[in-house]
């Protein structure tokens, strides 16, 4: 198809009734809320250019759409889970164990995780180790031992922050962007303050100092949002002084209402990003259960569709809403044709 018909409805995001779902005549999607948006878009342009009913695009995080895509095979299983991270050895485990032996892995492009707080507030130049000294439950004293988090102000985690208090909305532990959060800022500042090395030197195992460089806080500095995208921006809405954990489309399709931090020097773009200089960045996926190719209308059509130049290509309207594109696209494209199973 050389034309791709795109209304504005296609920017919202899907909406069904999970009575509209049971009739099973469409594919099913659910998963990570980071992906949502990119979903919706292609979900609302494929009921208007395939000959097939709108899929059914849900949210409810990676690790839900994963555990519900898990389920086994069936009509009254899910089609599809989008994920903003890989799928884990444990969730590949329950999936077999559940009869869900055949997995595809599509990787649909790259997004940012950026720190953003009100646009009328200060402007925040941080480091991995400014969010580890921030957040971490305990840190490491002068003698190398583990005292609960003094930090109150981000002025007290280095003098060259505002002096505001700490008050940080990240995303709870059943979203994918937690766990790269977790890996790329949390950690990586651990290790750059050189609390895991003290730790580490001091006996600890490599395991429990992991465990240590990425535990949270819990005495209200930090808070938990299970929810997606829209709960941050609501919570600094009502918190001028908050900061927030967003994928980058979001925080540029409302760049009205949010500024955003640089992290180790580095402003968060579609550029910065393609190329890597952005230190928190990580690719976005959905994974296909092979079982219900041919069985449920539409859910080749729609994989292939999804990933195709016209929507997932720089000049598509994935890319538009801030998904950046993937260099190697098209041995997507030839993955997804040939319905290539993950360890094949």
């Amino acid at each position: 198809m050389s034309l791709v018909k795109l209304t504005a409805s296609a920017l919202a995001v899907a909406a069904v009734s999970a009575t509209a779902a049971a009739a099973r005549d469409n594919v099913q999607v659910a998963g990570s809320s980071t992906v949502l948006p990119y979903a919706s878009i292609v979900a609302e342009a494929f009921g208007e250019n395939f000959d097939f009913p709108t899929p059914v695009v849900e949210s409810g995080g990676s690790s839900a759409g994963l555990k519900r895509f898990c389920e086994g095979v069936g009509e009254n299983t899910i089609d599809i889970a989008n994920a903003s991270r890989k799928i884990k050895d444990s969730e590949v485990k329950a999936c077999a164990d559940a009869g869900v032996t055949d997995i595809v892995e599509v990787r649909i492009g790259y997004d940012g995780i950026v720190f953003a707080s009100d646009i009328k507030g200060a402007k925040f130049v941080f480091t991995p180790e400014d969010w580890y000294k921030a957040l971490a439950a305990e840190l490491p004293d002068a003698d190398g031992k583990l005292v609960a988090n003094p930090n109150t102000s981000w002025s007290e985690v280095n003098a060259d922050l505002p002096n505001q208090k700490i008050l940080a909305f990240i995303p709870g532990t059943k979203h994918g962007t937690r766990e790269v959060f977790e890996e790329k800022v949390l950690l990586a500042g651990c290790e750059e303050a050189g609390a895991f090395e003290a730790m580490t030197a001091a006996g600890m195992d490599k395991k429990e100092a992991t465990s240590k460089c990425v535990g949270v806080r819990t005495d209200g500095v930090s808070t938990d949002i299970d929810g997606d995208y829209t709960e941050t921006l609501a919570r600094i809405a009502a918190n001028p002084e908050g900061l927030g954990v967003f994928g980058l489309a979001f925080y540029e399709n409302n760049m009205d209402k949010l500024q955003v931090a640089t992290m180790s020097g580095v402003l968060p773009s579609t550029e910065s990003i393609a190329t890597g200089e952005y230190p928190v960045s990580r690719p976005l996926y959905f994974y296909i259960k092979k079982a219900h190719v041919g069985v449920i209308p539409g859910l080749q059509e729609y994989a292939e569709f999804f990933v195709s130049d016209e929507i997932a290509g720089p000049d598509g309207p994935l890319a538009a809403y801030g998904l950046v594109s993937d260099p190697q696209l098209a041995e997507t494209q030839a993955l997804v044709a040939a319905d290539k199973v993950m360890g094949e």
